[in-house]
C-alpha cells in the first residue's frame, strides 16, 4: 500500500515538475518576448518597403519617400495608449512639422475593418484630431515590423534606416521622437 502511495505521489510530483518547468520555460519565453517587445525591425536596420492604402484611396509606398524623414506610426482604434498618442500627435507632429516638405507622417491602423477605422476617424475629427490614416487590415505591413504591442513608432531617416523605435506611450519618450525628428531634419 504504501509502495503505490509512493508510486502516485512520486508521479504527481514528476508531473507537477514538468508542468511547471514547462510554464518557467513559456514564462521566460513569454517575457522575453515582452522585454525585446516582439519587435522585428531595429534602429540600424533599413525599413522594410511596402505599400499601403489611406482612407481617402491614395495608395503610399514607403520607398517614394526616400530623401524624407518617415514617422511611421502603428495603432488601432481599440487602444488606449494610442489614442492618449493621438492626442498629442496634432501639436508636437502634425503643426510643429506642418510645410516641412522633408518630412512625412503615415499611421497606420493595424488589422481593422475599413469601416471600423472610418468611424473611429470621425470621431477623432470631432476631438480636433485631423490627419490622414492608412489601413493594414490583413497585418501585412505591421508583420514585417514586429510582432505584437501597439502603438509604435518607427522613424526612418533620409536613407530609410531607422534610427528610432518606441512601443507604447510615454510623455517623455514621445518627446524624444519629436527632438529625434527635429535633429535628423537638420
Amino acid at each position: 500500500m504504501k509502495t503505490k502511495i509512493l508510486k502516485g505521489i512520486t508521479a504527481k510530483v514528476a508531473l507537477s515538475v514538468i508542468f511547471a518547468s514547462g510554464a518557467i520555460f513559456h514564462n521566460s519565453a513569454v517575457a522575453q518576448e515582452k522585454e525585446e517587445g516582439g519587435t522585428l525591425i531595429n534602429v540600424g536596420d533599413k525599413a522594410p518597403d511596402f505599400t499601403v492604402e489611406m482612407l481617402d484611396g491614395r495608395r503610399l509606398k514607403l520607398s517614394d519617400f526616400k530623401g524624407k524623414v518617415v514617422l511611421l506610426n502603428f495603432w488601432a482604434t481599440w487602444c488606449g495608449p494610442c489614442m492618449k498618442e493621438f492626442e498629442v500627435i496634432p501639436d508636437k507632429i502634425i503643426k510643429r512639422f506642418a510645410g516641412n516638405e522633408a518630412f512625412v507622417f503615415i499611421p497606420i491602423s493595424r488589422e481593422e475593418k475599413r469601416e471600423t477605422v472610418e468611424k473611429k476617424v470621425v470621431q477623432l475629427k470631432k476631438k480636433g484630431i485631423n490627419f490622414p490614416v492608412g489601413i493594414d487590415p490583413d497585418r501585412s505591413i505591421y508583420s514585417q515590423y514586429a510582432v505584437q504591442f501597439i502603438p509604435r513608432n518607427f522613424l526612418i531617416d533620409k536613407d530609410g534606416k531607422v534610427v528610432l523605435a518606441t512601443i507604447g506611450y510615454e510623455e517623455a519618450e514621445f518627446a524624444g521622437l519629436v527632438d529625434m525628428i527635429e535633429k535628423i531634419l537638420k
